[in-house]
């Protein structure tokens, strides 16, 4: 997409805001006709009404490109409408609101972060029936998704989302601080020790570059040293259920053993020794001078400084490639690995796709409208410049990357096949509540120097939260 439909161009989840809305309008051409009902325009038409988080100006933009879907379907139209928010929180937040006015649409982008929300609040619609029906059709696609990323799409037993990209996270370096420090690539099995010596031999350098620097939020923060610690903010449990989905188009996968119905979140464990010895790492780091001062929100001012060189590591996903590239990074002056091993070698990851809401009139189109987006064709469109990570391994390929980088490109995806107990990110029902608590303390501790004091508090907020939905 344009850098003219972002405001925040680096952020994985200001890249997913745009980048599903311009798959969605290019991507329509080859739906079929539904019979559906639907909502009437002005001018008597039947509207299929998408919910884009970027801007109005922005959404008005990509109206030209609804023309393959109105042609195939005359009669019907298009409409894009943008809520902009600092993050999904904010997003959602004003999505409810527009659903409580009566005012719902068709169809929302929708990442990890509010899946389970809208599917607690029966809000969306689950696609377990157009799914069965329409196997034949998608057992190219779920052949080539790694069963992570549609487990991570399912909720008490339900699919309601098909993947249409994901971001694990991974530590990018430059390779301009790592050679001037006279560090080489680390080794696949890294771990925290070597991390730490060698953001100290950055720092010995000297100059105005930080060893290490991340951002405040759920995704791309301390919480990837959580995972890597064998901690979690919350207890982990699977929903059952999805046992059709697993048997229909996994079913010889080893990948696949294991996979229930969804994430199920439990107790919150904010407090616990392993989540309170990652963030107590995070003020070491702070304290000795090998890290900054982490900003609160989508990581565009991480990615400004990562692209001026004044950040040797920092956790990114694959939307890092094309955001770096796009900021005049050449593809050889950065590069990514695995998270360094603790405990484990566990990564987070999260996804995007689209929901179809309950209350549409227009669910048969609205589906046919899903389905078309996974397509390899309309990936490309979803994906423009290395935005954020195919969902398709089969598209994941050297010619691809060899424009804006990173060399090791495979590891992106090779995150879910060489670590399997890779997971997404806790977000369940209450995800707004978490996200604004987790914010406030991390904050918190990073300026009082007391994780366990900060996590007592975020172990209270979550604990209430859970209570009160």
């Amino acid at each position: 997409m344009s850098s003219g439909i972002l405001k925040e161009p680096f952020s994985r989840r200001g890249v997913l805001r745009a980048g599903v809305a311009s798959a969605a309008v290019a991507g329509v051409g080859g739906l079929v006709s539904a019979c559906s009902s639907g909502s009437a325009g002005s001018s008597g038409s039947k509207v299929l009404n998408v919910l884009v988080f970027t801007d109005q100006a922005s959404a008005n933009k990509l109206s030209k490109l609804a023309a393959p879907f109105e042609t195939a379907h005359p009669g019907y139209k298009v409409k894009f409408t943008g809520i902009t928010g600092t993050d999904w929180n904010d997003f959602f937040s004003k999505l409810l609101t527009q659903i409580a006015a009566g005012n719902p649409p068709d169809i929302v982008s929708v990442a990890t972060e509010g899946l389970q929300l809208f599917a607690a609040k029966g809000l969306a619609e689950p696609l377990d029936d157009y799914v069965k029906r329409d196997a034949s059709q998608l057992k190219s696609y779920f052949a080539d998704v790694h069963p992570a990323l549609v487990e991570a799409m399912m909720y008490q037993g339900h699919l309601y989302e098909l993947p249409t990209d994901f971001n694990a996270g991974n530590m990018f370096y430059s390779t301009s601080l790592f050679e001037s420090a006279g560090v080489g690539r680390p080794a696949d099995d890294w771990t925290k020790d070597d991390f730490y010596n060698i953001a100290k031999k950055i720092a010995a350098k000297g100059g105005s570059a930080v060893p290490y620097n991340w951002v405040v939020r759920l995704w791309g923060s301390w919480t990837s040293w959580m995972y890597a610690n064998g901690g979690n903010l919350l207890t982990e449990g699977k929903w059952d259920g999805g046992d059709w989905l697993w048997k229909t188009f996994y079913p010889n996968d080893p990948a696949a053993s294991g996979r229930k119905g969804g994430w199920r979140w439990g107790d919150p464990t904010a407090n616990s020794a392993p989540v309170v010895e990652s963030l107590d790492y995070m003020i070491q780091l702070q304290k000795e001078g090998l890290s900054g001062k982490p900003d609160v929100g989508g990581g565009a001012t991480l990615q400004g400084l990562f692209a001026s060189n004044k950040i040797g590591m920092s956790i990114g996903g694959g939307f890092w490639a094309g955001g770096l590239h796009n900021a005049g990074m050449k593809p050889d002056s950065f590069d990514v690995q695995y998270f360094p091993k603790w405990r484990s070698q566990r990564h987070l990851f999260g996804a995007g796709g689209y929901g179809i809401l309950k209350s549409s009139k227009n669910k048969d189109l609205a589906w046919e409208f899903v389905k078309s987006l996974v397509s390899a064709k309309n990936l490309e469109v979803l994906i423009p410049g290395n935005t954020t990570t195919f969902p398709r391994k089969s598209m994941m390929t050297a010619e691809r990357y060899s424009t804006t980088g990173p060399k090791n490109w495979h590891v992106f995806y090779d995150t879910l096949t060489k670590f399997p107990e890779t997971a997404p990110i806790p977000a369940p029902p209450y995800y707004q509540a978490m996200a604004i608590a987790l914010n406030k303390r991390t904050t918190e501790a990073m300026s009082s120097g007391k994780a366990k004091a900060a996590l007592d508090g975020l172990q209270s907020d979550l604990e209430t939260a859970s209570k009160t939905g």
